[in-house]
């Protein structure tokens, strides 16, 4: 018997140092190779190797993912084709709520948690299928509650004494969500009609909901039918500065933005823009350019988020509520991640022994199925320090987390 356990523990020891090719086959794979290239690097060795690593495992089995996110309650949240799953960390999924036509989930500091969806509603004896947000608590388990649904174009008070559109009402989408430290809830939209001198609202725009779900306002200054730093045709994102992990201090009071634009019909010189909060105290609360970001300074950065034409489909947008602030986007067009300081430069910050102190580019991809690919990317968020991306086409969820947070 003693003979037969040295002659496998031999075995195993002669296995380890040979790789035992001849007995299993061997090891290498191109992915591993792939990602030890590009992210097994010692930062305080090699400072000059900075940039985005996977965090293996990704999330596989997905159908469509079209957006993720991390929650206040630290669950993770996918939406696909067959409604939104609910994940601990680990990505055990524990369960899936059908939400038709979800596209989009955002949660408060409450942790209520909003979904935007469709719904089908009868008006004037017929069937339409108009764009919703549904609010929602207790999704962290399978005893998740329904408590409010936000139904377009009742929903927005503008639209109180206008008659219902039929089909024009039915195009109408809820793009984006994003809350704030008060619970404030924002809703991005587009749609066809944009008459800014109607009574009503253009279909392009935000809508700010108190944590009631009453409609407050809306994102006054913004131009529903043309280009600019102040544009919001085709809005396909939105993201606040206030996102988890729950504090009880120092979580971000701004209520300033920043939202994509994704309006396929018109060749939009900038498709990422910030957007400052500003009152003023005869016409009230608006929102303006944040022209500053036109600065490029070069010997700060080799590249910017407002570079003209520099997005071709941004589908997502997110900004880290850490001391880095570091914005995050993700380019359907390009098949690419892209990274940028509160500045608008890209790239991160370059560590202390780097002699060129511009920032460091680490945005990424390309089409296809590599660890550092995407096929039609279409969410994007950052919890603790771990970028997470919907990867639509590979049917998966990515994670990643820079080389010189690894320890």
């Amino acid at each position: 018997m003693k003979k037969t356990s040295y002659a496998f523990i031999f075995l195993c020891i002669s296995c380890t140092l040979t790789s035992c090719n001849f007995l299993w086959g061997s090891k290498q794979d191109d992915t591993v190779d792939d990602i030890f290239k590009q992210g097994a690097i010692d930062p305080n060795l090699v400072p000059q190797n900075v940039g985005y690593v996977p965090v293996l495992p990704f999330f596989q089995g997905f159908v469509n993912p079209t957006d993720v996110y991390v929650g206040y309650d630290e669950m993770i949240y996918v939406i696909d084709d067959f409604g939104v799953h609910v994940l601990d960390q680990k990505g055990t999924s524990y369960v899936t709520i059908p939400i038709q036509g979800a596209t989009d989930i955002i949660q408060d500091r409450r942790l209520h948690t909003y979904i935007a969806g469709r719904i089908n509603v009868i008006r004037g004896g017929n069937q339409y299928n108009l764009p919703a947000v549904f609010h929602l608590i207790h999704t962290g388990s399978t005893n998740y509650q329904i408590i409010d649904t936000l139904i377009h174009p009742d929903c927005d008070v503008s639209r109180a004494s206008t008659g219902f559109r039929g089909a024009e009402d039915e195009q109408v989408k809820f793009t984006g969500l994003a809350t704030l430290h008060d619970n404030t809830l924002f809703v991005s939209r587009t749609g066809p009609k944009n008459d800014i001198t109607s009574f009503s609202r253009p279909d392009n725009a935000i809508l700010v909901y108190d944590a009631d779900g009453n409609n407050t306002s809306y994102f006054a200054g913004l131009s529903p039918g043309s280009s600019g730093l102040r544009s919001s045709m085709g809005i396909s994102a939105i993201a606040s500065q206030a996102a988890p992990p729950q504090r009880t201090v120092g979580i971000s009071t701004s209520r300033d933005v920043l939202i994509t634009l994704n309006d396929p019909s018109t060749a939009l010189e900038f498709r990422v823009l910030a957007l400052n909060y500003f009152e003023d105290p005869d016409l009230g609360p608006s929102y303006r350019e944040s022209a500053n970001l036109l600065d490029f300074d070069t010997t700060k950065a080799k590249r910017f988020l407002y570079e003209p034409f520099r997005f071709k489909s941004p589908e997502d947008v997110y900004i880290a509520p850490d001391a880095l602030q570091y914005s995050f986007v993700v380019d359907s067009g390009t098949d690419s991640f892209y990274q940028f300081t509160n500045k608008g430069y890209e790239g991160v910050n370059a560590p202390a022994t780097y002699k060129d102190r511009r920032q460091i580019i680490a945005s990424f991809g390309g089409f296809g199925s590599g660890p550092f690919q995407f096929k039609n990317p279409s969410g994007v968020c950052y919890f603790k320090r771990v970028v997470y991306v919907a990867d639509k086409g590979n049917g998966r969820i990515c994670r990643f987390k820079l080389s010189t947070d690894i320890e």
